[in-house]
């Protein structure tokens, strides 16, 4: 794998950001926005990335309170000026079309902040919740007491590496279903998996009715959640996807 430049970006609020860029050949460049506990410098997100790059530049972002970035997670509210910082550093850098790419909380927070901060040219959202509090399945149970109790947080520190907030959410973010309609005339691509376990269906297909044209669902057979369970060919095929939609309305 070619070795990313190093960068460290900084949001409107102050945070500082990890990141790191692989350049690529022509004008797009794809912002890769990990899960919950991931962080960019993984192995999975590197495959990923690397995969990507065939089509075009990649930074990749540690959210805040994720990895070797400042702050604390705020669990996909504040996370949207993280990627309004990465896709100015894209723009910095030249490329003229950027593609959010953002996995389970981070295709969640993808799907936000072009709602709400627009400056995309197509976002694909894997494996992301369509609303919040979800406690339908025994691993967002889990998720759940990660977040909310005291023990929990302490745990996914020690284990993960992970700062979450400790207070909670004042006000609640809007949902990703209640704003996904705004993210139009920029195209949106909802991926899910039929065997996803943390996030059944129902999630996936409520993004996609909530959008506007354009917009595509890709009901993937056999996949299960986010990063950990993408294929190469997977990647590949919404990498084509992204460059595509791109490209077509230059």
């Amino acid at each position: 794998m070619p070795t990313p430049e190093p960068l460290t970006l900084y949001t409107s609020d102050h945070v500082r950001i990890d990141a790191g860029h692989l350049r690529g050949d022509g004008r797009l460049c794809f912002v890769l926005a990990h899960g919950f506990t991931c962080s960019w410098r993984r192995p999975s997100l590197r495959r990923i990335a690397d995969v990507l790059n065939r089509r075009g530049g990649v930074i990749g972002l540690d959210f805040r309170g994720h990895g070797r970035s400042g702050g604390r997670s705020t669990v996909g509210d504040r996370e949207v000026l993280d990627i309004e910082a990465a896709v100015s550093s894209a723009r910095r850098r030249g490329y003229e079309h950027v593609v959010v790419t953002g996995f389970s909380m981070g295709g969640a927070v993808a799907v936000r902040h072009a709602a709400l901060h627009g400056g995309v040219d197509a976002v694909v959202s894997v494996s992301a919740p369509a609303r919040w509090h979800y406690r339908g399945t025994v691993p967002m149970r889990r998720v759940h007491w990660v977040i909310e109790r005291r023990v929990g947080r302490l745990a996914v520190r020690l284990a993960r590496g992970t700062r979450v907030a400790p207070d909670g959410w004042d006000p609640r973010p809007e949902a990703p279903h209640e704003v996904a309609s705004l993210i139009a005339p920029a195209p949106l691509l909802v991926v899910h998996g039929d065997a996803d376990a943390f996030f059944p269906l129902e999630h996936g297909e409520q993004l996609y009715r909530a959008a506007r044209e354009p917009r595509e669902l890709w009901i993937e057979p056999g996949f299960g959640h986010a990063e950990a369970a993408a294929t190469p060919d997977l990647i590949e095929r919404i990498a084509g996807w992204a460059s595509e939609v791109v490209h077509s309305s230059a």
